[in-house]
């Protein structure tokens, strides 16, 4: 890879002076140095493995009919509000008779807003652990399987989850609600913009709001 090239001082000849010293020079030959490239990006090409993306369905209402939404059951609506600090609240149903919901603050370990997503999905879940269970001992196919097991989730009587996030909240909040989603198995749900009646929820129970979400709570 390396050639040296040597050159004589007094080119033969003979004289009182001391003979010069020697010059050498290397030269580097570079053309193994590609062959060496091209084979590391083959070698990464074949033993790295391509990772799909994984895309998530969401369900936003349409602006158009936004003001309008569809009726929910008060037994099967769960409100999720996002909130400072890695905080999450909750509560179930609407306010009736003039009397507030009892809003429950919690954080996303397993043992809080999971735990709740689980106690209030488990007809669901015990039916898709079925369905799987089917799909496994190979009484249906995958795609039946999928079919049924979408269904299932989607089912009438199937919690609807309607999440609100404040403005103290953060993406990765917001994406960690989305994931107890998939993980429990929640097939209804959907992401709208928080009211003042919520803010003023999340207030009494001690959240920190902005300037502006004070003032869509005084405005109540």
């Amino acid at each position: 890879m390396a050639e040296i090239n040597t050159s004589g001082g007094d080119h033969g000849k003979k004289g009182k002076h001391k003979p010069k010293a020697k010059k050498v020079t290397v030269r580097v030959d570079m053309t193994p140095m590609v062959d060496l490239g091209f084979l590391l990006i083959n070698f990464f090409m074949l033993t790295t493995s391509i990772i799909k993306p994984q895309t998530m369905e969401i369900s936003v209402p349409s602006k158009e009919k936004s003001d309008n939404p569809p009726p929910i059951k008060n037994s099967l609506a769960i409100t999720i509000i996002p909130g400072k600090d890695n905080t999450v609240y909750y509560y179930f149903g609407a306010p009736q008779n003039g009397k507030d919901p009892d809003i429950i603050k919690t954080d996303y370990s397993k043992n809080g807003l999971r735990k709740m997503l689980l106690d209030r999905n488990a007809n669901v879940i015990a039916k898709v652990a079925e369905l799987k269970k089917k799909n496994e001992a190979k009484q249906m196919n995958d795609s039946i399987y999928k079919k049924e097991a979408m269904r299932a989730r989607a089912d009438m009587n199937a919690p609807m989850v309607i999440i609100k996030a404040t403005n103290s909240s953060t993406y990765s909040n917001l994406v960690d609600v989305l994931d107890e989603m998939q993980i429990c198995n929640i097939g209804r749900y959907a992401i709208v913009d928080i009211t003042a009646y919520d803010l003023k929820l999340v207030k009494d129970k001690g959240e920190a709001l902005d300037a502006a979400e004070t003032e869509q709570v005084n405005k109540l």
